[in-house]
């Protein structure tokens, strides 16, 4: 299956970043309190992904929402097969506001070792990448995550994702390969550099025809993935906020030229449920002109 071309010139050379709006299961009512719906709110799980289906549709609906400054979207899966407006939501993202869609596919992390979180297996891949390039998906997410400066650990992360990247690029897809090093690792400068150099490698036994993307923690030493974004299998690399905050990741990420934002709590800090539209049009503007910004220095 041929990659959308539209598509994919904008994910290579697009001026914007990405949007993180896959916050799933164990994340969802941490995310929901930031945004003033708290679990007495809610009964249910039910309840609880539909109150988050609307905080995501009304984000989306929103004036600042257009490929002007965000020019992708990373989904849940819920968000994938719900609609918005009557319509599905990736088609939607493309279709009315130009916003290429992405899938989140990962079902979480194992427990720690070596140094690492592994993703836990993901035994309904294939259907789940066939129901997504169905659906319109572009692109697909899936992150692990790096504790310290172990070299079998951060191998082991790099050679599993790639094992998962492969799989979806037969697919038809372009995987979003993210090795989260953790901003609070005592370690994380070091981890940083041997994972550059494990994903290099990883990178280097590709396929001409196996295009990825990353999405990589703000490193400590600015341009340290320059080399990544110019890797010939590499469309973009993309930063995480991790935790940082908006101002402190948007300062980070002005000194990597090379790499733009994909945020997630950083998008939504300050939003609440209460705003009247314009209010929340208004916040939620200021945020991402404040992303693009940081993604385009």
């Amino acid at each position: 299956m041929a990659l959308n071309a539209a598509q994919k010139a904008q994910m290579e050379s697009g001026k914007g970043f990405i949007a993180a709006l896959d916050q799933s299961g164990g994340s969802t009512p941490k995310a929901l309190s930031l945004y003033g719906v708290e679990p007495a709110d809610y009964n249910g799980d039910a309840e609880m992904f539909q109150a988050m289906h609307d905080m995501r549709a009304r984000i989306i609906l929103a004036d600042g929402f257009t490929a002007e400054k965000v020019i992708g979207a990373i989904l849940f899966e819920r968000t994938m097969d719900g609609e918005i407006n009557d319509k599905p939501v990736a088609q939607l993202l493309w279709e009315d506001r130009g916003v290429v869609p992405f899938l989140k596919i990962d079902k979480g992390l194992e427990a720690e070792a070596q140094g690492v979180q592994v993703l836990k297996p993901m035994p309904d891949l294939a259907n789940l990448l066939a129901r997504a390039a169905k659906a319109g998906i572009f692109g697909t997410k899936e992150r692990s995550v790096i504790h310290s400066a172990d070299a079998e650990g951060i191998e082991a992360v790099v050679a599993q994702q790639l094992d998962v990247a492969k799989q979806v690029c037969a697919a038809g897809l372009v995987p979003i390969i993210e090795p989260e090093v953790n901003i609070h690792s005592e370690t994380k400068a070091q981890a940083e550099e041997i994972l550059a150099e494990t994903l290099t490698r990883h990178l280097d036994a590709l396929a001409a025809d196996q295009l990825v993307m990353l999405k990589l923690t703000l490193p400590e030493q600015p341009g340290l993935y320059d080399a990544l974004a110019d890797h010939p299998n590499v469309l973009r690399v993309v930063a995480l906020s991790g935790g940082y905050s908006t101002d402190d990741a948007c300062a980070r990420l002005s000194q990597n030229s090379k790499m733009i934002a994909s945020f997630s709590r950083a998008l939504t800090e300050g939003l609440n449920v209460k705003m009247s539209d314009s209010e929340f049009n208004t916040a939620l503007g200021s945020n991402i002109s404040k992303i693009f910004e940081a993604s385009v220095a």
